[in-house]
């Protein structure tokens, strides 16, 4: 192993921003009365980031405020509506990431609890995952 390499016992692991259980009532969806009739979207984020320097400093102006973070993720699901909570997912991750430097990586689950489907479930979801590296080299 030269100097400039590390192995995997050498690199520590981010911290952890989350938001769990954001509810948002949206009309998403393929069926013709999901675009008209609003239901409730609950969205979840974990985002990887250096909180080394808001955990010594305390100071708000040094980490992501995680209300605006919030207040973000409503609104894009409240904007368009789309027919998949994949691409609402997509949207999502896609807009954090290009709005946050700091975030290294971000994790979403979208969850639509009453998607019509004719088995019982207490819940349909999704995650999508993105990641700076390969965000940076997909997008530009």
């Amino acid at each position: 192993m030269t100097e400039h390499s590390k192995s995997d016992d050498d690199v520590m692991p981010l911290d952890e921003i989350r938001l769990t259980g954001l509810q948002v009532r949206a009309s998403h969806g393929v069926m013709p009365h999901e675009q008209i009739v609003p239901q409730t979207f609950i969205v979840d984020m974990a985002a990887k980031v250096d909180l080394f320097t808001p955990s010594m400093s305390d100071d708000l102006s040094h980490t992501i405020d995680y209300g605006q973070l919030a207040e973000m993720i409503a609104n894009i699901v409240r904007d368009e509506p789309v027919r998949l909570i994949e691409a609402l997912a997509g949207t999502i991750a896609d807009e954090i990431m290009g709005s946050y430097e700091s975030i290294h990586a971000v994790a979403i689950t979208v969850h639509k609890p009453q998607a019509p489907i004719s088995e019982l479930v207490s819940d349909v979801s999704v995650t999508v995952n993105r990641v700076r590296d390969a965000y940076t080299s997909r997008i530009w």
